[in-house]
């Protein structure tokens, strides 16, 4: 069967076209050199330093050892698979993921406007950086957060391209973040704690009686950047100009940027042998930077972050409340080494939870407006250009996270908990709207190789097992 698009034989992308028109035919872009390709993956490592790497796991690891550091690998190497098959869609069509969802059908348009707002609003990485701040300086920890929060929506808003904006930043951020712990874990980690990760990576569905479920759910969905930031993803490659995104517009600043006209309906590549060879040297390149500069990067600052975590702190057990452990880790430092060391380690995490919070907003404003958009055209008739929708969800974002600081909600733990157990639900979610969408768009060359297949089915499971199972904890099921 051959799927018919202006005329062309395209048998290879059959994209549904019940809820949005057909897609175009274009030209699939010569491939760019591997090194040019850089960027995106940075942005979503960047994303995932600064929620599990940072604080869930090295929290897990100071109360229960190394015992769930299989979990913590099995997370990564999942989100690997779930983006690139996020990529694989936008690679081939130009088109978001989430706006591949809604072909499927229109319900899902409300349903991921929701989940990819909704986890997000807590307003976690601003306070965790207003809190490091407020034990060094005596600031109040609210204005602070708040103070945050605008600079980082300031941020977003003066670039004139908004994608260059945040690749610059996380590039700069997430090198200086590096290097500092990499020190960090040279002076304080022993041999013995490396032996106890490499156990505990292999104690494979261990879990420990007594464990915070929603905290190991969130920490589960947020080994990697998590939930539905890994969607935008999508956005990312777009502007970026992988494949057939280099079709559709970019986000720019209302202030400063150009105007760049923006579509919904991507374009589709003709099957050709020349736009064959062209699509396995794009899609063999974006695999491996998304291997070397996020599963590598993502997996690597987990364990020296647990390492450092399990080096400073004494023997598991009881741990300080809500970021109090963090603050037992720059007490340690201090101890060992000075002023200077507490005041380095603070400063990386300060650095760490904000350039967090500024690419989510980014993250999340980009699906948001994607879904919006779609929104309005499928429910209510209406255009509305894509930067006017991601500005005002931005901004809307900035404005709810304030008030929710105003109210007294200012437990920067129990927000980041909060965050990540609502995302490992939308994690379950779109594992199987990808694998179902994937799986009836591409055929032939284009089609999903079956090991990639059980991973997806695999992320359903597990993520869908431990939702289930934090869910039923919750409501009293076990007592």
């Amino acid at each position: 069967m051959v799927g018919w698009y202006n005329g062309a034989a395209v048998s290879w992308i059959r994209i549904p076209d019940r809820v949005l028109p057909r897609p175009g035919i274009g030209e699939l872009p010569e491939p760019v050199a591997l090194r040019r390709m850089l960027g995106p993956s940075v942005i979503l490592v960047g994303l995932s330093i600064g929620s599990g790497e940072f604080v869930l796991w090295p929290r897990l690891t100071a109360e229960w050892g190394f015992a769930l550091f299989w979990a913590c690998w099995v997370g990564v190497t999942l989100q690997f698979f779930l983006n690139m098959e996020i990529e694989r869609f936008t690679l081939a069509t130009g088109e978001s993921a989430v706006l591949g969802f809604v072909r499927l059908s229109r319900f899902w348009a409300p349903v991921f406007l929701v989940c990819a707002t909704l986890p997000w609003v807590w307003p976690g990485w601003a306070t965790g950086a207003a809190t490091l701040i407020h034990w060094e300086t005596g600031l109040p920890v609210t204005a602070s957060a708040i103070a945050g929060l605008v600079v980082c929506g300031l941020v977003l808003s003066v670039g004139p391209v908004v994608y260059r904006t945040v690749e610059t930043l996380q590039f700069v951020l997430v090198t200086l973040i590096f290097a500092a712990l990499v020190v960090l874990a040279l002076l304080v980690v022993r041999a013995d704690t490396l032996a106890e990760l490499g156990a505990g990576a292999l104690r494979f569905g261990s879990v420990p009686e007594g464990v915070h479920l929603p905290m190991l759910l969130g920490a589960l969905a947020f080994a990697g950047a998590g939930g539905s930031v890994n969607l935008a993803q999508s956005n990312y490659i777009k502007d970026k100009g992988y494949g057939m995104g280099c079709h559709i517009g970019r986000i720019t600043s209302p202030f400063t940027g150009r105007d760049e006209p923006t579509g919904d309906v991507g374009k589709v590549f003709e099957p050709t042998e020349e736009n064959l060879a062209r699509w396995r040297v794009w899609w063999r390149r974006t695999n491996l930077e998304h291997f070397a500069s996020f599963y590598v990067l993502a997996l690597l600052s987990l364990a020296l972050f647990c390492l450092v975590a399990a080096s400073l702190l004494p023997e598991a057990g009881e741990v300080a409340p809500d970021f109090e452990f963090l603050g037992a880790e720059a007490a340690a430092l201090e101890e060992r080494f000075g002023g200077w060391a507490r005041r380095v380690f603070l400063a990386t995490g300060v650095a760490v939870l904000f350039s967090t919070e500024l690419a989510l907003l980014d993250a999340v404003a980009r699906v948001a407006a994607d879904l919006l958009r779609v929104g309005l055209q499928l429910y209510a008739k209406l255009e509305v250009g894509l930067s006017r929708l991601y500005f005002g969800v931005l901004w809307v974002m900035i404005g709810f996270g304030a008030m929710v600081l105003l109210a007294g909600f200012d437990q920067p733990l129990t927000l980041i908990v909060l965050s990540a157990a609502l995302n490992a639900f939308v994690m379950f979610l779109y594992s199987g709207l990808l694998l179902w969408l994937n799986l009836t768009t591409f055929h032939g060359p284009l089609r999903p190789h079956p090991v990639r297949v059980v991973a997806l089915v695999f992320s359903l499971c597990f993520f869908g097992y431990f939702s289930a199972l934090t869910l039923a904890d919750r409501l009293g099921v076990f007592g």
